[in-house]
């Protein structure tokens, strides 16, 4: 299985090279990337309402890299507490708020300082203050309660862990249970070969560290999920330099994933 980085992969340059990778977005969304950015993007590829989009302070927007819409596989209610486990500029963690509303609460967790600089900026402008949270850390180890939140939202970021099984015993231990899992992210139709999982170009560009999608429900299952299951696809790569290179070749694609605790 595809849960762990292979042997002798460099995970601490792994980890510099995607904090630089966002540290980038955040300060310049429009540079270049091997991957798409944007409002305009959300709305065409991943069927965000661009209405709904466009009330958002336009900074988190510009900053939004995500490869699915996690937003989509669920509802979320209204005095629910959600957590973003890597909520980079905030577009997702800012729609989630909104929907718990002031009897709620929405955390936002992330490794990138000029990332949680934007989220916590455009959380004041869009008068969310009160009920977002946005706190330092990784998704290996969140500073969150045990069994404290009802929903954990995910948008193109595990495929980026090198071990895999942290993350998904970090979402349940914080779920409540009967919690949901509300996950979009890479996944790829056959499995990688080692010389592509152990390129670090690679990893950051969100390919060399993706599941093979049949992995991906028994991953859920063995720490402990229920009903796993995929809800929706995405071509997040479609005219992107990512895809050009390898991402075709590779059979890449996101996925919408549902799993409950």
């Amino acid at each position: 299985m595809a849960i762990a980085s292979p042997a002798g992969f460099d995970v601490a340059a792994l980890r510099t090279q995607v904090l630089a990778t966002y540290d980038r977005v955040a300060r310049d969304p429009t540079g270049e990337f091997h991957f798409h950015r944007g409002p305009r993007y959300a709305a065409d590829y991943l069927h965000y309402d661009a209405d709904e989009l466009a009330s958002l302070p336009a900074q988190c927007t510009a900053c939004f890299a995500g490869v699915g819409n996690p937003l989509r596989i669920g509802p979320i209610h209204p005095g629910e507490t959600v957590l973003d486990h890597a909520c980079g500029a905030g577009m997702d963690l800012l729609l989630a708020a909104r929907r718990v509303g002031p009897a709620g609460h929405a955390f936002g967790v992330d490794m990138t300082p000029a990332m949680r600089e934007v989220a916590s900026s455009a959380a004041a402008e869009a008068g969310l203050g009160a009920i977002v949270t946005i706190r330092a850390g990784l998704f290996e180890q969140l500073p969150i309660n045990d069994e404290s939140v009802d929903v954990v939202i995910s948008n193109g970021v595990v495929n980026l862990a090198p071990d895999k099984s942290r993350v998904f015993a970090e979402i349940h231990r914080v779920l409540r249970p009967g919690g949901r899992l509300y996950m979009a992210d890479v996944v790829v139709q056959r499995e990688l070969k080692n010389e592509v999982r152990s390129n670090p170009d690679l990893w950051a560009a969100c390919i060399a560290g993706a599941l093979p999608e049949p992995e991906l429900a028994e991953i859920a299952q063995a720490f402990g999920f229920r009903g796993p299951r995929i809800t929706e696809r995405f071509d997040c790569f479609r005219d992107t330099t990512a895809q050009a290179k390898v991402a075709g070749d590779l059979h890449v694609q996101a996925v919408n994933f549902l799993a409950f605790k």
